[in-house]
């Protein structure tokens, strides 16, 4: 079962008390390069003209988030 390290963890938790449709240049960001590492591909920020893979990287971001932290 992969879970976040505790840092991406608080983060990722800091991400999910957004209350606003659009997310910020830095979220989206954050949402890129936790993706890359949790699901081992290299980093890049797909095109924002089609939120589709955005929208499935932060569902597939949230179920990690549910499993938990490590324990560093």
């Amino acid at each position: 079962m992969v879970k976040f390290s505790k840092n991406d963890f608080k983060d990722w938790e800091q991400f999910r008390l957004g209350t606003n449709e659009v997310i910020s240049d830095r979220e989206f960001t954050l949402v890129c390069e936790l993706h890359s590492k949790y699901y081992k591909h290299t980093f890049y920020k797909p095109c924002t003209c089609s939120k589709a893979e955005i929208k499935r990287w932060i569902k597939e971001l949230n179920l990690i988030w549910d499993n938990g932290n490590k324990k560093d």
